[in-house]
């Protein structure tokens, strides 16, 4: 498997290959060369890291606007209240990604390998059966029942929370719903393909985002968009996390992970 990223322009991962196939989705001209902290996001497709937050302010986290510096296979970036270091490997058929944030102690964030996957409409995501599964307001109108007034999330068991079904991505109808699965690993089914993800990370929430916007976001310029993005914490937006709804360092003043991408999928 083999991984390039772009630590000039927000450590984004710009190639995931295995077997012959680029497994991450790229738009093309979108200015994101030029983004500077403060910016709106510019979606680039690729892998974002997401960090301290993924939703909210500011949007897709504080480390995609800036620029990273790379020693040999460690890169690391600096925001104002934290730094985040990478450390990527590959074999044959995976990639380890090895993370460590180091903040004041009691700093609390959210995570995402922001993963948008170059799909096809026959691509299926599997995970834990009945893992709890939450559902964000955007999905309001694609249930069978209304939205609580103020709901945050409304939570169900996976594949088929509250009647949506979330693991099939299917053709363009208009749509857009995100997703968090309490789940330390996935895998991604297309025809024979297969592409795995996996987080451990002591002590701290761990979760599987999906994305699936299928045409139905932004609204005013809408396009197809598929993420499965592994993740620290059970919320998109910091600002909604409850206490156990989010990363936090601790005395050490640091918090170590590691991501695992693999062709040899776990699931069935």
């Amino acid at each position: 498997m083999e991984v390039l990223t772009d630590p000039g322009h927000g450590g984004r991962w710009t190639s995931l290959r295995h077997g012959g196939r680029e497994w991450l989705w790229r738009r093309e001209d979108t200015g994101r060369d030029g983004a500077a902290p403060g910016d709106a996001f510019v979606d680039a497709g690729g892998l974002e890291e997401c960090v301290p937050t993924v939703r909210g302010t500011p949007d897709h986290g504080d480390a995609w606007s800036r620029a990273w510096t790379r020693d040999g296979n460690t890169e690391r970036v600096r925001c104002e209240r934290f730094t985040l270091t990478r450390e990527l490997s590959t074999t044959a058929d995976g990639v380890h990604a090895d993370y460590v944030l180091t903040a004041e102690p009691g700093f609390r964030f959210l995570w995402a390998a922001h993963a948008l996957l170059d799909l096809s409409e026959e691509a299926v995501v599997t995970l834990r059966e009945a893992a709890p599964t939450r559902l964000f307001p955007e999905a309001a109108g694609l249930l069978d029942r209304p939205w609580p007034d103020g709901a945050r999330w409304l939570e169900d068991a996976w594949p088929e929370p509250l009647g949506l079904r979330m693991d099939r991505f299917g053709p363009d109808d208009g749509t857009a719903a995100g997703a968090v699965v309490a789940a330390e690993r996935c895998c991604v089914h297309d025809g024979a393909d297969r592409l795995a993800f996996a987080v451990e990370a002591d002590g701290q929430p761990v979760s599987v985002a999906l994305w699936r916007n299928l045409g139905g976001f932004p609204a005013d310029r809408p396009y197809r968009s598929t993420g499965v993005e592994p993740m620290l914490g059970r919320v998109f937006d910091l600002a909604d996390a409850g206490p156990d709804d989010a990363a936090r360092v601790g005395a050490t003043g640091e918090v170590r992970w590691r991501l695992t991408v693999t062709a040899a999928c776990p699931c069935p």
